[in-house]
């Protein structure tokens, strides 16, 4: 593993990122890892991993110093997704979902939202963005959740589908359809709903093939009154603070894909050193050679590639849409294959839930969905190439 080991001594981090990385290295191993299958089994929300990651304050990397935070990097923000994923991807993505929340407070929120509400998070609260509805999935303009101003309230009316946290989250970030403005695209705002309203109900958690002790359920929003104080911006302002949150959700989408698959490529190194057949190592096939040369070499490429995104980011480039997309649908592809790949190295065996890689492979799957499917980001890539006429 020598190659991986050199990759990611190129990121350069703080001398206090290094050791808070590292105990997030040593919980993941250590009390996340040895919980993963079980939690698989039960779907139960992981609350002890939860606990365990708030104890070592992780939310805090993320919010601003003046409301109780302690930043760091996005780059270490990537890292600590990607190895909390590698051992529990359920754990890595409520973990993530946090961030995804709360950033488009953090960018867009008024002083005052600020400091009311990102306290709690930074002391490990839950936070859920709330988009997808039953009929608008990548294409959110399509949503139909209406924001209908009465005074000093918002009242809100609608239901959303496959929603990670919903159904435990503090604070959900709510993109909704202002009534009063009849444009699709331009109705579209956003306010921060708090745990507790009346009205909120939690319909259903799903069953999922995977990632299945992360919580993903549909809620329902029964003239839900929401203050006018917790509209960020201006009604109208939702898709441009939905557009910039998914630039800096994706890449986290990523690591926790990446998580995954290099989980995947670990146990099948590990596997096919250690089973013999015909008298010899697995790995001394050389077709066997040739599937673990791919498997490693696409994993590096990707790997290089998410601390580019990441260095653009933290150099605050005004622009990076096409690589964000580039990188999702590369490290999620890449997941789907090496976990696939994974099951096969290990034979019958990788099909029976002894093995951590049936549950990898299973995992895996989601992340070419979520956050625009794979489709949608090649689109998107392609037509970045299209000179206007």
């Amino acid at each position: 593993m020598k190659v991986f080991h050199r990759l990611d001594a190129t990121v350069r981090f703080s001398d206090e990122e290094r050791m808070l990385l590292e105990a997030v290295r040593n919980l993941a191993r250590d009390r996340i890892a040895p919980r993963a299958a079980e939690y698989d089994r039960s779907g139960e929300f992981p609350w002890d991993n939860i606990r365990a990651i708030n104890a070592l304050g992780l939310n805090a990397m993320f919010i601003p110093e003046a409301y109780g935070g302690a930043p760091l990097s996005y780059a270490a923000y990537l890292e600590s997704v990607r190895e909390i994923s590698r051992a529990c991807a359920s754990t890595g993505v409520i973990w993530a979902t946090n961030f995804h929340a709360i950033k488009p407070l953090i960018d867009f929120g008024s002083e005052e939202q600020k400091r009311r509400l990102l306290p709690a998070m930074a002391e490990g609260g839950l936070a859920s963005l709330t988009i997808t509805e039953p009929t608008a999935g990548s294409d959110a303009t399509g949503m139909k959740t209406e924001f209908r101003p009465e005074g000093g309230e918002i009242i809100v009316t609608g239901t959303k589908t496959f929603i990670t946290n919903g159904a435990h989250a503090d604070l959900l970030m709510l993109f909704g359809k202002w009534s009063e403005i009849g444009d699709s695209r331009k109705s579209i705002s956003v306010l921060v709903l708090e745990k507790g309203t009346p009205g909120l109900t939690v319909v259903r958690e799903e069953d999922k093939m995977g990632l299945r002790a992360s919580s993903t359920a549909t809620l329902a929003f029964d003239g839900c009154r929401v203050p006018r104080a917790n509209l960020l911006g201006a009604p109208g302002d939702g898709l441009k603070i939905l557009l910039a949150s998914l630039n800096r959700s994706r890449p986290s989408v990523a690591a926790h894909a990446l998580g995954i698959a290099r989980a995947a490529f670990e146990d099948a190194v590990q596997y096919i050193n250690d089973r013999r057949q015909s008298g010899q190592r697995i790995v001394e096939f050389q077709g066997i050679q040739f599937m673990l040369a791919d498997m490693a070499t696409d994993l590096a490429m990707c790997e290089a590639w998410l601390w580019h995104v990441a260095r653009l980011i933290d150099g605050n480039a005004p622009d990076f849409g096409v690589e964000a997309s580039m990188l999702k649908m590369r490290a999620s592809d890449l997941a789907m294959r090496i976990a696939t790949d994974a099951v096969q190295l290990h034979g019958g065996y990788g099909y029976c839930k002894d093995y951590r890689v049936e549950r990898l492979m299973r995992d895996a799957k989601i992340t070419q969905i979520w956050e625009g499917t794979n489709q949608i980001h090649r689109q998107f890539i392609g037509r970045s190439f299209v000179r206007k006429p």
